[in-house]
C-alpha cells in the first residue's frame, strides 16, 4: 500500500512539473494559430520577390509560404508540415519548372510545443507557433528567379503607421475554395500592440507580446493575410522583420494579421542553430 502511494506522489509531482514547465513556455514564448491568405492583393510582377518559397504539405491543397535565407535553409512558421519545396515560383500550376528540393531537417524554435494543445489563456487556439527551419536535401542554385534574403544583425521594430509588404500563394477571399495560382502580396499598416490587445482588437486573447507585430487595415481597405500564406514574409522597408503566424477571420478590421517579430534575441537562434554565421 505504501508502495503505491508513493508511486502516485511520485506520478503527481512529475504532472505538476510538466504543467510548471507548460506555463513558463507560455509566458516565454509568442502564441499563434493557424495560417493566413492574401486578402485585397496584387499579383505580383513575376521573379519580383526570388527568395520566396512554395512550401507542399502532405494535405491536399494545403500550402505555406516560406523566405530563403541561405542557399539549404528556409525560414517558415513553426506548424508548417512541408515535405517539399519550390523555388523560383510565380504560378503554383508551373511549380514544377521550378528548382524542387526536399525537406532533409526541421529545426523548431524551441518554445514550440505541439502538445500543448490546451491552454487557460488561449483555448481557441492549438498550439505554440513561432519560428521554424528547413535544411533542404541540396542547396539551391542562384539565379534571376532564386536569390536568397539576408538577414542583418537586428531588425527594426517597425513603429505604428509603418506600411509594410506581406506576400504569398494564399486565398484570395474568405470563400475561395482553392489558393492563389499565382503569387500576390499586399501593403498592410503596422498597429500598435496597446491598440491591439484593446477590448475592440484581441483583449488579450491571446495576449499581443514584443515577439508579435499586428499589421492589417489602414482603416480604408481590408488588407490582410489567412490560410495559405503562413510563414511567408512581413517585409517593412525591404527588410525582413517578421513571419506570419494568425489571425481570427480573415480581412476583419479589428482583428489584424499578427506576425512573428525576427528580434534580435530570435536572429542569434536562428544563425546558432543553422551554424551559419554568414546568414
Amino acid at each position: 500500500h505504501h508502495i503505491k502511494e508513493r508511486r502516485r506522489r511520485r506520478r503527481r509531482r512529475r504532472r505538476r512539473k510538466t504543467r510548471r514547465k507548460r506555463r513558463r513556455n507560455l509566458r516565454a514564448c509568442s502564441v499563434s494559430g493557424h495560417g493566413s491568405e492574401i486578402i485585397d492583393g496584387k499579383e505580383v510582377k513575376p521573379h519580383s520577390l526570388p527568395f520566396m518559397a512554395l512550401m507542399e504539405t502532405p494535405m491536399e491543397n494545403e500550402i505555406c509560404g516560406g523566405v530563403l535565407i541561405h542557399p539549404s535553409w528556409v525560414l517558415t512558421a513553426a506548424h508548417c508540415a512541408a515535405a517539399k519545396v519550390f523555388l523560383g515560383v510565380h504560378s503554383e500550376k508551373e511549380k514544377e519548372s521550378s528548382q524542387v528540393r526536399v525537406v532533409k531537417k526541421k529545426v523548431l524554435h524551441p518554445c514550440y510545443d505541439p502538445t500543448d494543445k490546451v491552454n487557460d489563456l488561449i483555448p481557441f487556439f492549438p498550439f505554440l507557433l513561432l519560428f521554424s527551419k528547413f535544411q533542404l536535401n541540396k542547396p539551391v542554385k542562384q539565379t534571376t528567379m532564386v536569390k536568397w534574403l539576408r538577414l542583418g544583425n537586428t531588425a527594426k521594430d517597425p513603429a505604428a503607421g509603418t506600411s509594410c509588404l506581406v506576400a504569398g500563394w494564399g486565398k484570395t477571399n474568405n470563400v475561395a475554395r482553392k489558393m492563389s495560382d499565382v503569387l500576390k502580396s499586399v501593403n498592410v499598416t503596422v498597429i500598435d500592440r496597446v491598440k491591439c490587445n484593446s477590448p475592440k482588437y484581441y483583449n488579450f486573447r491571446p495576449i499581443i507580446t514584443r515577439d508579435m507585430i499586428c499589421a492589417g487595415s489602414n482603416g480604408q481597405n481590408h488588407a490582410d493575410t489567412c490560410q495559405g500564406d503562413s510563414g511567408g514574409p512581413l517585409l517593412c522597408g525591404g527588410a525582413l522583420v517578421g513571419v506570419t503566424s494568425f489571425g481570427i477571420g480573415c480581412g476583419v478590421i479589428d482583428k489584424p494579421g499578427v506576425y512573428s517579430f525576427l528580434s534580435e534575441k530570435q536572429l542569434v537562434w536562428i544563425k546558432k542553430t543553422t551554424n551559419k554565421s554568414e546568414i
